[in-house]
């Protein structure tokens, strides 16, 4: 089933007549459609920060991380179950921190405060048996699940360059962990490769022309292990902030046919702790600001022809953790409204939300 929408620039007018409580007529044409999006346009994520993740006296994520989620939480439970079926996005900042314990991996760390560890953190681990129980959870509730793979397993961090990642991403703890699935009959609808990797990267970042080459490996590596093309994931990336030129250098990279959705990382609002967040949210203009993000990406989707288009993999207005007052808060759904409006008028497939529960977004 595809929605259809048309936006008619007269609805501009209902946001400025809010401030003056004037009546206000609103016509909407909709004779032609603009975009098609997946049927499982609304997405959430669910993320790895652990509660030991502290900024400025404020932990906001609890328990509430993938590994030590309470699964049996009727709400969370029902939350999902309504929207039949909500697409989850297990992933976030520490993914290319974790590991994957199976096969030649035996142990299994917890994440822990590490001053020279990936944004402060040490390496985390997901154990099978952990995995087994968010699986039970996932086929309980009905999530179409879309996974962010460690694209940093095997690389070592550059003694030149702060922050970037250097040699080829080794594939065997993927293969395992995929295999494992696998044997399962567990279903993943989608693997992303990394997070925010691309262009200046948020705590790490790979070249483009060498992502381009790791994510045909990890390509072929699910047409292996999946033989039937029905029941095969697809492959996105980046998962990253939109950078032009590296988008498109990877894309040449790797070539057609490689990356099945091109996925991008909206934060518009800036840092958490902006004391203009509220003004920024009711400011259309400056919500109209990102729109040249959105073009960007549908311009190089409209060069390279993905098959699932762009998505929009991860979405949470306010950076690193949210607005402790404003991003769970009604005002927050002007912008989350405005930003889903604009996704769609620039033809993306998905929208995920961060986060379901966790940080000051839940």
């Amino acid at each position: 089933m595809y929605f259809k929408f048309t936006f008619c620039p007269i609805i501009l007018l209902l946001w400025a007549s809010l401030s003056f409580a004037q009546n206000v007529n609103v016509v909407i044409h909709g004779a032609a459609s603009i975009a098609k999006t997946d049927d499982n346009f609304v997405c959430v994520t669910l993320d790895w920060w652990p509660a030991e993740k502290c900024d400025n006296n404020q932990c906001p994520w609890g328990k509430a991380e993938i590994l030590n989620l309470d699964l049996r939480y009727g709400a969370l439970i029902n939350a999902i179950k309504a929207f039949n079926p909500l697409r989850i996005k297990v992933g976030g900042s520490l993914q290319d921190n974790v590991v994957y314990k199976v096969g030649e991996v035996s142990s299994c760390p917890n994440f822990m405060k590490r001053e020279d560890g990936l944004f402060g953190i040490s390496q985390g681990c997901l154990s099978m048996e952990r995995w087994d129980q968010l699986n039970r959870f996932f086929n309980h509730t009905g999530v179409k699940l879309t996974f962010g793979l460690n694209a940093l397993f095997g690389r070592n961090e550059s003694q030149t360059e702060k922050g970037l990642w250097i040699g080829d991403w080794k594939p065997q703890n993927t293969r395992d962990f995929m295999q494992y699935t696998i044997s399962k009959g567990y279903k993943v609808d989608s693997y992303e490769f990394g997070n925010q990797l691309s262009g200046s990267g948020m705590g790490a970042k790979v070249d483009a022309k060498q992502y381009g080459k790791d994510v045909i490996v990890l390509k072929n590596l699910v047409k292996e292990l999946y033989a039937h093309p029905e029941t095969q994931p697809k492959v996105l990336g980046p998962g990253g902030f939109y950078e032009e030129k590296w988008f498109n250098t990877f894309l040449e990279v790797s070539g057609q046919g490689i990356v099945d959705g091109l996925t991008h990382h909206i934060y518009n609002l800036g840092p958490r702790d902006d004391p203009n967040m509220m003004n920024k949210i009711l400011d259309p203009s400056y919500l109209n600001q990102v729109s040249q993000t959105y073009k960007g990406v549908s311009d190089v989707v409209n060069k390279f022809r993905p098959q699932l288009g762009a998505w929009v993999s991860e979405s949470g207005g306010a950076l690193n953790g949210g607005s402790k007052d404003v991003s769970r808060t009604f005002a927050d759904g002007f912008w989350y409204l405005d930003q889903m409006g604009m996704a769609l008028t620039y033809d993306q497939k998905v929208f995920c939300r961060q986060a379901l529960i966790g940080g000051n977004y839940g």
